[in-house]
């Protein structure tokens, strides 16, 4: 029966309420994407979570993974998905980015193997399914090959996400699959064979967005191809494109190159697609692709070796973005059509992060910039409410996660700081792992999950 309505404030409250609907969070208990139900690394359902841990203190279970990678594990119910290289070495040693460093030079990776010990499958793009329960392996899919080693990530690098019927995976070689929650294979495709190649300077690692019945994702390089950028939606159901529009930018050299995951904001009453990157944010149609806006000013002095890592986070339709080096760290206004670089700026500093993302909890903007110094900024401000702190001290390339009144910030030696959320700086505790890390620490009801280079750990008090 279709509904009729005489008022047009009857209808009104009915597109408002689907409207609401539409962008409600997503389900609680669960952590399905990158950066969890919020798109920002907070987990506001999340209790009881441990603020002390170690290799055998507070461990639920541990898992044995292939080899190391930064994709952070997302959890949907009684299921834990990871992905992960099997590689013909299956030890990152504990390098940190530092100038210079490289595969075979001090502060790099180790070299990759020679062609022979890569061979024989060993150079496999792994998606798991691990039983929360306990860490029982349930299946193990290839979704991938060829992995290649880019200082601080390989092909593994891209997060899966799930709707909870179904998981989606994107490598770094371009190889975007669905699978059911049985391991059965939906669809698979091959974005460079479709696309042509990628051309970032250290690979593709971008991890698709899930909304509504698409996966939206972002191609954005430059520093070896002199191929356009582009956006595109895929139907997660067929893996079918629905739409693909370029991304023009006139960054130099490497500064195009971006490793972030897109947004999607409500803005003006519109849900838009954000994308950053490439110097640039812009607001896209969902239905088309569209671009709506632009946002300009991430790279004041044209560098040329400007890219971007750290993904962008809202609150409401004001969206901040942190740069190179966290240089500059700007709140804008989105919204509005063509450039809106001079009018949109709600505060810029200085204090962002390089690397990590940025979490916030609607009031406070959380920032662990790439040396483990943390500040808590007023959203509204950009001011200091506290910082700079120290954290242990390391090289931080995870991004921090905020989940029951606590902030955890993990380096790349595998030792976690926890902090008390809010408005007063207080470490409550320190927790070694000693193992290489580069994922983010994941929160899921009272249960804290945390990849180092070898394992998985799921932590919870005992």
């Amino acid at each position: 029966m279709r509904a009729s309505f005489k008022h047009p404030a009857a209808a009104a409250a009915l597109a408002l309420a689907m409207l609401l609907a539409a962008t409600a969070a997503e389900p609680a208990g669960n952590w399905t994407q990158w950066r969890g139900p919020e798109h920002n690394g907070s987990s506001p359902d999340a209790h009881d979570l441990p603020v002390s841990w170690g290799p055998a203190t507070n461990v639920l279970w541990k898992v044995e993974l292939p080899s190391w990678s930064a994709a952070t594990p997302i959890v949907y119910g009684n299921t834990v998905f990871i992905t992960s290289a099997q590689e013909g070495f299956n030890e990152p040693a504990s390098y940190e980015q530092r100038p210079g460093g490289g595969p075979g030079k001090k502060g790099g990776p180790p070299p990759p193997p020679p062609p022979a010990q890569n061979g024989g499958g060993k150079d496999q793009i792994l998606l798991l399914a691990i039983d929360r329960s306990n860490g029982a392996i349930k299946w193990t899919k290839v979704i991938g090959g060829g992995n290649r080693i880019y200082r601080k990530q390989n092909l593994a690098s891209p997060s899966p996400v799930t709707d909870g019927r179904h998981v989606w995976t994107m490598t770094g070689s371009g190889a975007l699959r669905c699978f059911d929650f049985q391991g059965a294979q939906v669809w698979a495709r091959d974005i460079q064979a479709d696309y042509g190649e990628f051309g970032l300077n250290h690979g593709y690692a971008s991890t698709p967005l899930l909304d509504q019945g698409r996966l939206y994702i972002q191609v954005l390089h430059g520093m070896k191809t002199d191929d356009p950028s582009y956006v595109f939606a895929v139907d997660a159901k067929s893996g079918k494109t629905l739409w693909k529009v370029e991304r023009p930018t006139d960054a130099p050299n490497e500064s195009p190159d971006d490793y972030s995951t897109p947004l999607i904001v409500n803005v003006d009453g519109q849900r838009q697609l954000i994308v950053s990157g490439g110097d640039y944010v812009t607001g896209h149609d969902l239905a088309s692709g569209k671009e709506l806006w632009r946002m300009g000013g991430f790279n004041p002095n044209g560098e040329r070796f400007y890219r971007t890592i750290a993904s962008s986070i809202n609150i409401g339709d004001v969206i901040y973005t942190t740069s190179t080096r966290g240089k500059p760290f700007i709140a804008f206004r989105a919204g509005g059509h063509g450039d809106i670089t001079s009018k949109a700026t709600v505060w810029s500093n200085d204090l962002g992060s390089d690397v990590p993302t940025p979490t916030t909890d609607g009031k406070l903007i959380y920032v662990i910039n790439d040396r483990g110094i943390a500040f808590a900024l007023d959203a509204k401000t950009g001011k200091p409410v506290w910082g700079p702190e120290r954290t242990e001290p390391g090289t931080y390339s995870s991004s921090p996660l905020l989940a029951d009144g606590k902030l955890y910030a993990t380096n790349e030696d595998g030792t976690t700081t926890v902090l008390k959320a809010g408005s007063t700086f207080e470490i409550l505790s320190v927790n070694r792992l000693d193992s290489h890390t580069l994922a983010s620490p994941v929160a899921v009801g009272n249960q804290l999950f945390l990849r180092t280079a070898d394992r998985l750990y799921c932590f919870q008090n005992q």
